[in-house]
């Protein structure tokens, strides 16, 4: 009897999978609540370890520190909970470092058993996470530019699709029969650049909303007006707006990216759905394309509720966190897709008598 899964192995990458995507969320709460700047040095927060800063310590901090003055001006204060948002995701970032490295270290103690590659995998982990701090570092020292949102964003991601490519190679190993290693080498053969090419544009798409989002501050959200057709899927009721009005463009440059991510990833699903048969695993690894694009819809969806339902000066920033949510789910679930066809590749070249032996966990 197989055990239970948080006695396996494989079970402290998913975990740290799961505090990756937490870290996310809270890092996207950051954002909409205006506490991008509320910590206006890195590591500590106004000069302390904690996050109740009154606004006469912050005004002390500030007389002190004239170089660390915010775009918002030395009368600006910062509520307890805006610096608690950013103290917290820090505190987060803190906390996942113990698990990673018992991570390395555990992986190291079973390199015979699990192989190099996980080994390397969880290395790489911990290596990205001390690069993500760094990158933080850099988005509090240029006051959260557009580039540094985009970039912390895209590390993340690369960070938490590091460990679900461990969890999926451990997971072999230890025997589980996921459908998808049974696809037949044809279908690989034939469909793996439309699943390459759905995953970077989906990714590209992800970094292209970070930038928007954070592109002034976050004030370009309503360069195309409000309100439905008006602001969405219109811009300043026309489909082709005059990119002479600030933001606009930027505006512009992320729905014509999403239409083509979305034309990307119908057309190759398309052909993907035409020619996967009765194979199981050729049907598996189409689910995990369909959820991708499923994603993607939904993501359109929230995306023009967050234009459609708001006001001038008032937007409902919880559908901008939900828009990230299902923005960073649907790269995931694109990512999944490229490691189940890789997989499955490494499974058809040992042959089926190996599929759950040591597919994809043993250096190439």
């Amino acid at each position: 009897m197989e055990p239970s899964w948080w006695r396996r192995p494989s079970a402290l990458p998913l975990l740290l999978v799961v505090m990756a995507l937490l870290i996310v969320v809270v890092g996207g709460s950051i954002r909409i609540n205006d506490a991008g700047e509320s910590c206006p040095e890195w590591p500590t927060c106004f000069g302390t370890w904690h996050f109740d800063v009154s606004d006469d310590e912050q005004a002390a901090y500030w007389a002190a520190n004239p170089d660390q003055i915010d775009s918002r001006g030395e009368d600006h204060r910062y509520t307890t909970f805006q610096i608690f948002v950013e103290w917290f995701h820090r505190l987060l970032v803190g906390i996942i470092a113990v698990p990673i490295v018992w991570n390395v270290v555990s992986t190291r103690r079973s390199r015979g058993v699990h192989g190099d590659a996980v080994a390397n995998a969880a290395a790489f982990s911990a290596v990205l996470l001390f690069i993500q701090a760094a990158a933080g570092y850099v988005t509090v020292r240029f006051d959260n530019a557009d580039w540094t949102v985009a970039l912390h964003l895209s590390l993340a991601c690369i960070f938490a699709s590091g460990l679900l490519w461990q969890y999926m190679a451990m997971r072999i190993h230890e025997g589980v029969k996921w459908p998808f290693l049974h696809a037949a080498t044809d279908y690989l053969d034939a469909h793996t650049k439309r699943v390459y090419s759905m995953t970077a544009a989906v990714g590209v798409l992800l970094v292209l909303g970070a930038w928007v989002s954070s592109s002034a501050g976050g004030q370009y959200n309503q360069s195309c007006s409000v309100g439905f057709p008006s602001g969405w899927p219109k811009c300043q009721g026309s489909f082709l707006p005059s990119l002479d009005g600030p933001g606009i463009f930027i505006q512009m440059i992320h729905r014509f990216g999403a239409l083509v991510v979305g034309l990307i990833l119908v057309l190759n699903l398309s052909n993907m759905r035409s020619e996967a048969y009765e194979n199981e695993g050729n049907q598996a690894l189409l689910r995990s394309a369909e959820i991708t694009t499923g994603l993607w819809v939904l993501n359109v969806i929230v995306g023009g509720s967050y234009i459609v339902f708001a006001k001038v000066g008032d937007f409902p920033e919880w559908l901008s966190l939900l828009h990230l949510v299902v923005g960073v789910s649907a790269f995931l679930s694109a990512v999944y897709a490229m490691f189940c066809l890789q997989f499955a590749r490494k499974a058809n070249r040992q042959g089926a008598g190996s599929v759950t032996a040591k597919v994809g966990v043993e250096s190439e």
